[in-house]
């Protein structure tokens, strides 16, 4: 009796997965393993070497840099579940994210959003392609925490806005190439007079003056407009309307900042491999110091019952059609994770973890201290550790301010 040949199919995901593999072995060069995106880091954008632009360009040219984003405007236009399948296969292969930056993290979801047809047609594809470096202009010398006071003002000329003012903490403005910004257009309202606009950093009038740190590092900027020109059509949504999507970003922001977005999944060694490295170990191999043990397994595990949670938070915004308040909450608590690593590592590494410059020290251990100081500001900008308990207490638990 004749049997039929037993035929073999995949499914569309092991399909797709096959395609990702396919994809990193004949364009992911080898010697960029366990690296990570040199143009996104604090202290500047640095060389791009061959082989980091022809990554930038495959992962560009796919749309996969922003893998979820629509396929219309340059994005991978990939669902979830599949864009999962790429991260995964991405740490597999030890290949990092080239497209990155405020253009990916906070700006082009907020357009997506908010922007019209031409904006998004304009804006979007440079940056999934990675061509393209975006900062923000949010802060003033009098307007932080109470950001709705800022006072860089957006005379209208007809055709275009006239823009005078500050900006202060202005992270890489001394190197992006243009700049979401909150202005005031009009002064007889707080909230209702802000206005949402982009700006050319290299337009007549725009000068950035890098802020050196405490860390030793210069990523931060004030940034001085003096009648600065700006084209009507840079206006994103309606006039008065920039408080309501400044907010929107921020959230976005927030989220990433937190630990929960693309930029911290990947925290380094753990404290365990780290501890084992500078510490004494008994003869099992586990660390002498029985404290230090406790210290870093209760470390561990609520940094991973946070990420859970981040992940399992960030899935339930996407489903219901971005992120939310909930981001305050992530932001509060990634943050205050985040220092109490870097201080625990410092402890470990012991006078190792004191080097500031010169020999006897490794290029690790010198990022490690320069990270620990720069970290210390992570609870204060995006908004601070006590703006986040008001936003929290206020949208989240529903309390209301008593008279």
């Amino acid at each position: 009796m004749a049997t039929k040949a037993k035929v073999e199919t995949s499914s569309p995901d092991e399909v797709f997965r096959k395609e990702v593999q396919t994809f990193l072995s004949e364009n992911f060069p080898p010697e960029l393993k366990g690296k990570g995106n040199a143009l996104a880091s604090v202290e500047g954008p640095g060389h791009e070497t061959e082989a980091q632009k022809n990554w930038r360009q495959a992962m560009g040219s796919r749309g996969w840099g922003t893998p979820t984003w629509p396929a219309e405007y340059g994005g991978g236009g990939l669902n979830r579940k599949q864009a999962a399948i790429l991260n995964k296969e991405m740490a597999k292969a030890g290949a990092y994210n080239p497209i990155g930056g405020m253009g990916v993290m906070m700006f082009g979801p907020t357009l997506l959003e908010y922007g019209n047809e031409a904006q998004k047609k304009e804006h979007i594809p440079p940056i999934c392609r990675g061509e393209i470096r975006w900062c923000q202009g949010y802060s003033e010398p009098n307007a932080g925490s109470d950001l709705a006071n800022l006072q860089t003002f957006a005379e209208d000329k007809g055709d275009h806005y006239v823009v005078n003012g500050q900006k202060t903490w202005t992270s890489g403005g001394q190197w992006a190439d243009k700049c979401f910004c909150l202005v005031r257009t009009d002064k007889s309202d707080k909230h209702r007079g802000i206005s949402f606009l982009l700006m050319d950093m290299d337009a007549p009038g725009v000068e950035v003056r890098p802020i050196q740190m405490i860390s030793g590092m210069s990523p931060f900027c004030e940034t001085f407009f003096t009648d600065v020109k700006v084209p009507k059509e840079n206006l994103v949504g309606e006039e008065g309307q920039g408080w309501t999507i400044g907010k929107r970003l921020l959230q976005h922001e927030r989220t990433n900042l937190s630990g929960g977005g693309s930029m911290a999944r990947g925290a380094g060694s753990s404290l365990a491999d780290l501890a084992k490295k500078y510490m004494e170990t008994d003869a099992d191999g586990r660390l002498a110091d029985k404290v230090m043990r406790d210290r870093i397994a209760d470390f561990e595990i609520r940094w991973s019952a946070f990420l859970l949670t981040a992940r399992r938070a960030a899935e339930e915004s996407k489903a219901s059609g971005g992120v939310s308040e909930i981001s305050s909450v992530l932001k509060k608590l990634g943050t205050k994770l985040g220092q109490e690593r870097a201080e625990m590592s410092i402890e470990i590494m012991g006078l190792q973890g004191l080097g500031w410059e010169g020999e006897g020290f490794s290029d690790a251990e010198l990022a490690g201290v320069r990270g620990w100081l720069f970290g210390k500001a992570t609870t204060i900008y995006g908004g601070s550790t006590e703006i986040q308990n008001n936003i929290i207490s206020k949208r989240v638990l529903g309390m209301l301010d008593h008279q």
